[in-house]
């Protein structure tokens, strides 16, 4: 099942509509942004609206995808927000059958095998998700789901080895994501896959040693492998004593208590913004699948809470390299996904 969302109050109208405010804005705004595509002559230096007209906007593609996502969840939930129009009106502007087939024809290329994998690719299968459960949406995906969808299943499938780094290349929190996804979807194929792979990259690690956070981790190597787990494996409380087995010890006071953010406006500096709101939604997930009597669920319910206050208070005043992308992590804390 998806993160489990913290009570919808926590995250009020005046906020979400900042955060839907905000989210409009960015995936509007073509500069500056982080233009990232092999060039093989000078032909491919086009506009990066030119080769993808939906997911240009919020400086990345990847941080374009889920700023996209954070305005459909909220619009689903919220569709009274003062500021819902004019994101309707971006939307429709947007994603349209024509962008949308361009987006596809670039991700069915050769670039498309690997651009973007996994993390962009997942925050694309659960915005697709997020449109298809929900009955209303006027917007639609359609090709370009189809082929990263395809993309995905045919990598997770013989991805031998995991990536077990703090940001985008981590293959746990994607792989957590499209899980989410495929089930909300009853894609069995891409649901199985997933799980298979979460059990053969991490089914048998014990005593995790890693030394984390890195300057620039938005994300816990060892919280995501163990929010994957708990999504497949149904002795999780077993897996996760032998994982993490000194976790109430000071060794692992690091990984319990939120890491100062120094700079929330640099760029790295936010990053640890989005290591506390992810690190949130997995200790508290962690602690609702751990038994009430667990020695380590009221442990991991402090540290969700506590991760969660650290994270929000930096999401909005600290520039756009700052405010491009945390508002995505802000609200999948808050709201969850698909429901």
């Amino acid at each position: 099942m998806p993160v489990t969302p913290a009570d919808d109050h926590l995250l009020d109208d005046t906020t979400a509509d900042r955060l839907l405010s905000t989210a409009t804005a960015n995936v509007l705004r073509d500069h500056p942004v982080h233009w990232m595509h092999v060039v093989s002559s000078d032909a491919d230096l086009v506009p990066q609206r030119v080769l993808h007209p939906v997911f240009a906007g919020s400086f990345d593609w990847h941080s374009c995808v889920h700023q996209t996502w954070l305005m459909v969840r909220l619009l689903r939930l919220r569709p009274s927000l003062a500021s819902a129009d004019e994101a309707r009106r971006a939307l429709d502007t947007l994603i349209t059958p024509a962008g949308v087939q361009t987006e596809a024809d670039f991700f069915a290329g050769p670039m498309g095998a690997f651009w973007e994998r996994p993390y962009g690719w997942a925050w694309l299968l659960v915005l697709d998700a997020e449109l298809r459960t929900w009955d209303s949406a006027p917007w639609d995906l359609g090709p370009l789901s189809e082929v990263v969808r395809s993309r995905y299943l045919d990598w997770v499938s013989h991805a031998r080895l995991p990536i077990r780094a703090g940001t985008h290349a981590n293959t746990a929190f994607a792989t957590g994501l499209t899980l989410d996804a495929a089930r909300a979807l009853n894609d069995d194929d891409l649901a199985d896959a997933c799980a298979e792979a979460a059990l053969r990259w991490h089914r048998e690690d014990r005593d995790y040693g890693g030394f984390e956070p890195d300057a620039a981790d938005f994300l816990s190597p060892a919280l995501t492998e163990a929010d994957l787990v708990r999504r497949v494996l149904p002795d999780f409380p077993t897996w996760f004593e032998s994982f993490l087995p000194t976790l109430d010890e000071a060794r692992w006071k690091v990984l319990r208590e939120p890491v100062p953010v120094d700079d929330p406006s640099d760029p790295y500096g936010s990053h640890l913004v989005g290591l506390a709101l992810s690190r949130a939604w997995c200790w508290r997930s962690i602690g609702d699948a751990l038994p009430d009597d667990h020695r380590y669920r009221q442990l991991a319910l402090t540290a969700a809470e506590d991760h969660r206050e650290a994270g929000l208070r930096y999401v909005f005043g600290h520039g756009y390299y700052a405010e491009h992308w945390l508002g995505s992590f802000a609200t999948y804390l808050s709201l969850g996904a698909f429901a």
